[in-house]
């Protein structure tokens, strides 16, 4: 079991969401990605990809994410806020 992360900054969370878009969806349109683009549409993503993402950040960081986080984890800012949220509930 992975020791939950408390202490990502904001670069160490996007670094380590877009090491796992790459697994996923890996491409052009990963390298370009802008910190508000909608990650299912620009890259691609069903709701398959979607949610190997959620389990594959859930594994490197211990961060419980709930489907209600969902509609926040639609862009890469999205992301970054929940994983260096302090008050964040693991």
């Amino acid at each position: 079991m992975t020791t939950p992360r408390h202490d990502l900054t904001p670069l160490e969370a996007r670094t380590l969401v877009l090491d796992v878009l790459r697994t996923v969806s890996p491409g052009p349109a990963l390298d370009a990605l802008d910190p508000h683009d909608d990650l299912r549409d620009t890259l691609g993503l069903d709701s398959l990809d979607f949610l190997a993402v959620v389990r594959r950040v859930n594994e490197r960081t211990g961060r419980r994410i709930d489907e209600d986080d969902y509609d926040g984890l639609a862009d890469l800012d999205g992301w970054v806020e929940l994983l260096t949220s302090p008050d964040r509930p693991v």
